[in-house]
């Protein structure tokens, strides 16, 4: 199976994937305040839409990725570490920024299944950070010289649905006194801020690190 990466590339990716998951931003919100507003049906078909979101990223970038390592090792090489530069610049953002959570229940009519799926969808996949996050993020877990590189980020990217999928369904089944405890106890996000800036960081600097080599 030689799209799985190795075991210190799959345990990286993973620490990282939690984090992510567990750190509040626009898919998190989104679902939080639709469990709140219509219940917690509605919030899960919201996180199985943000799912299929990245699935379509997921397959953007893995076959956009390999026909650009075809193309020119170079350019991937240039994109590596450009992708490096964004994660530390999300880093610096983190720390002088912090986390903005803000969750209000909304009133309105119940959505139906197909509109949940919908919203979640679409709020993910028209998001230009998730778009330029993924563009930036899987492909620091593979190398130019890769013969399946295309079926590593392929499987990556599944691999970072199925593990914020539990973590975000768990956050939809607390969303009540999650979110009232978030905004109550801004330490804790301020340590999540931390937590993403040095996770990032360290990434950052691996990659610069190994195309200076």
């Amino acid at each position: 199976m030689d799209f799985l990466p190795s075991l210190p590339t799959l345990l990286a990716f993973t620490a990282a994937s939690l984090l992510l998951a567990a750190t509040p931003g626009p898919d998190m919100t989104l679902s939080i305040s639709r469990a709140l507003s219509q219940g917690r049906g509605a919030a899960l078909y919201v996180v199985l839409g943000t799912s299929l979101g990245i699935v379509v990223h997921t397959l953007l970038v893995a076959f956009g990725i390999s026909a650009l390592i075809t193309a020119s090792p170079a350019a991937f090489t240039i994109l590596k570490t450009g992708g490096a530069a964004y994660l530390l610049w999300l880093a610096v953002q983190a720390i002088r920024h912090g986390s903005n959570f803000s969750v209000k229940a909304a009133t309105g009519p119940r959505g139906t299944v197909l509109a949940n799926v919908s919203t979640g969808f679409w709020v993910n996949l028209l998001n230009p950070k998730v778009i330029i996050f993924f563009m930036t993020f899987l492909p620091q877990f593979v190398s130019a010289g890769d013969p399946d590189v295309t079926g590593k980020l392929v499987f990556l990217g599944f691999f970072f649905i199925l593990i914020g999928m539990p973590v975000n369904a768990v956050v939809v089944l607390a969303a009540d006194r999650l979110s009232t405890w978030l905004q109550a106890n801004r330490r804790v996000l301020r340590g999540m801020d931390y937590t993403f800036a040095g996770v990032f960081s360290v990434f950052a600097v691996k990659i610069f690190l190994t195309q200076s080599r």
